[in-house]
Parts: structure tokens; sequence; C-alpha cells
């Protein structure tokens, strides 16, 4: 814990003693940092956290789902050869016990990336979504990233497809289906699934064509340099997700904080806006418009996708509007935006964070549906 930091030590356990580390950093990445970024991730980092005590208790695995944790997806060893795989590059894997029990390979597949503001959070924080979704008759693989300082979007996005390629090459190990996987994600997750969706298919030109892999790679797979792994990425259920961040990418001036002010929140020192420089700036290069959204959407063939928010979602807006640029695309697509009711809160991300209510059940059997019916 850096000193500068905090003007007096936080509490960093919820009042069960359940120490906030058992799912996300707090501080021990931010040593090297300035100390206003350091204090601005920590205090960001602290307040989610804390947000998130009540929840704990319901981070179980019931009868019925069985679960193999922190299986590392990348090779981490250091110039001696000693494995110690960093956090970021472990996944977990949900079954159904019954088709653990059955075997086969016919288990349709989803891979789960979590949200957190790219600062915050590891998978342990949508444990509870991921085992609904497996009970619903899918193989869940819940993903690790580096969290920002540790790495930039475009790192984040590079750990996502070696996670994808870890799965492309061990799928046969497991009773789930070889023939291409299921992307979901909320808030930051959801960006970085869409993301993925884009770089894993093709350029919406080179579809029906005679070109191979390398003459047909979207224009967001050859701007940010990330050759995609092959799963085959057959559709995303995306929630609450950010997707409007190409105005976040700075200016030349390569001062940290340079990005738009108001940020994702609209607080002058949202998280989104300090990460300007040290988390957007590696998007110079290949430019704003490679992430832009509107572009990604009409030059890539995008597969089918669920999407959900709700009318107290803080970024309701994001969903409403990619849903519209879908739309004019004629993109398989289906949209739920829940309407609460006076003296009602549902909030941002409420079928991952509180997967119990009847609301989020009711998403989670919709996801299903949409799945299935598109198998």
């Amino acid at each position: 814990m850096t000193a500068s930091i905090w003007t007096e030590p936080p509490r960093l356990v919820t009042p069960e003693g359940v120490p906030y580390e058992t799912w996300t950093e707090i501080d021990g990445d931010l040593g090297d940092l300035p100390v206003p970024l350091a204090t601005a991730i920590a205090r960001f980092r602290l307040a989610f956290a804390r947000g998130d005590e009540s929840r704990v208790p319901y981070w179980q695995v019931p009868d019925g789902v069985d679960v193999i944790a922190d299986l590392p997806y990348a090779d981490d060893a250091d110039g001696d050869g000693d494995a110690d795989p960093v956090r970021g590059h472990r996944l977990d894997l949900y079954l159904p016990h019954e088709a653990v029990v059955r075997g086969g390979h016919t288990l349709p597949v989803y891979v789960d990336i979590h949200g957190g503001g790219f600062v915050y959070g590891y998978k342990e924080l949508n444990r509870n979504f991921c085992v609904n979704l497996a009970a619903r008759g899918f193989a869940v693989f819940s993903l690790n990233y580096r969290p920002a300082p540790q790495t930039d979007l475009i790192g984040q996005l590079r750990d996502v497809n070696r996670a994808l390629a870890w799965i492309r090459d061990h799928r046969g190990e497991y009773p789930i289906a070889q023939d291409g996987v299921w992307l979901t994600g909320d808030s930051a997750g959801a960006c970085l699934a869409f993301l993925t969706t884009a770089i894993e298919r093709p350029s919406a030109a080179s579809v029906g064509a005679s070109a191979g892999l390398s003459t047909g790679l979207s224009s967001v797979a050859k701007s940010l340099g990330i050759t995609p792994s092959g799963i085959g990425v057959n559709g995303a259920a995306l929630v609450s997700g950010v997707y409007d961040i190409a105005r976040y990418v700075p200016p030349e001036s390569g001062e940290y904080g340079a990005g738009v002010r108001g940020g994702l929140t609209g607080d002058p020192q949202s998280i989104m806006d300090v990460l300007a420089e040290p988390f957007y700036g590696c998007l110079r290069g290949a430019g704003r418009g490679v992430i832009d959204t509107g572009r990604i959407v009409r030059s890539v063939d995008l597969p089918p996708i669920f999407l959900n928010t709700s009318s107290d979602d803080f970024i309701e807006s994001e969903t409403l509007k990619l849903a519209v640029m879908l739309a004019e695309q004629g993109v398989d697509f289906e949209l739920h935006d829940w309407k609460t009711a006076k003296a009602e809160t549902l909030g941002h991300v409420f079928p991952v964070c509180m997967s119990w209510l009847p609301e989020s059940q009711r998403v989670l059997d919709l996801i299903r549906d949409f799945t299935y019916a598109r198998l």
C-alpha cells in the first residue's frame, strides 16, 4: 500500500472478513505510477469493491454445476523457465454436471469477459452469472485479463485473443462443442467482447468471396495487429456495454488525463477520462476510426448479437445507439431495454451483478433462447 495514495489506511475486507483482493486488485500494481493516476485508480477500485461487498455471499457454485478453476491460458514462465502464471492470464470453466456425465462434444460454449471500467475486478466478479448460464445448458469459460494499468486496451484485447487460442487448442479435452463459441461481456467486458468479435470475424467485403483468412481480415484486426485466433465466434450477448470509446483516444499532447472531459460518468475525474493517455494512447497509431462503432458495424460481418440494458442503466444510450447501427446494417440482433417501475432499481449490468433477481433470471432465459435458436 502506497502511503501517498491513502491519507489513512482504508478497509480492504468485507464486513465478513473476505479480502477485496479475492476478486480485484486495489493498489498492489500501482507503485510505479504518478501519484494522481495511482490515487484515481485505487479510489475507483475501492469504491467498486465496496459496492460489490453485499454480493459476495451469492458467489457460490451450486449442485449441478462443476467448475475447473484457475487454468493458465498463457505461458508466463520467466527466463529460468519457472512458471508463475500472471493472475490476469487465468480462466475458469463452468460445466453442467450432466454434460460431464454424458460426455460428448455437443454442449454450446460461451466465453465470458467481466467488466470493471478496464481497471477493476477479475473473473470471480462474474461467478454467479456464469453459474446461472452454465445451468441453462452451456459450457462457460470465464476469463481474466490484465487490468489497467498493467496493460493498455490493445494489451487486454491480446489477452482475450490468447485465451481464445488456448480454448481452441484445448477444447477437445472437455465435453463441449468444437465448432466455435459465443462471447458475452458486461460493461467494459462487453466492449472487449464486441471488439474481439470484430477482430475474429471476417470483413464484410470478403463474405462470399474465395479470399483466404489473410485477405479476409477485418480492418480492426489489421489495424490493431492482432491475428484472429480462428476459434470461430458464432454470436455475442452483450450486457450494458460501453462502445463509444473512440472519443477517449487522447490528442497528440501525450498528457495524462488529456481525453474528453466528462468521461464515462460525467465526473471530470471519471476513470475513463483519467485513463485517456495510459490506456487509450496505444490507439493513436491505429487511429480513432478503427474502434469507431459505426465503422465496425459497417465493415465487419457481424454474427447474431443479443443486447441488454435498462432504463436506469447510466450508459443505456450506448446500447440503444449500437442497436440502431445494427438495425441499419441488417445484422441479426435482439434488444432488451428493461423499464423500471417507480421505487424499483435494476441499474447497470443487473443480470450479472444481481443474477438472482427475477428480471435477471428472465434475461438469462432469453440469452439461452436466443442462442439455442441460432445453433
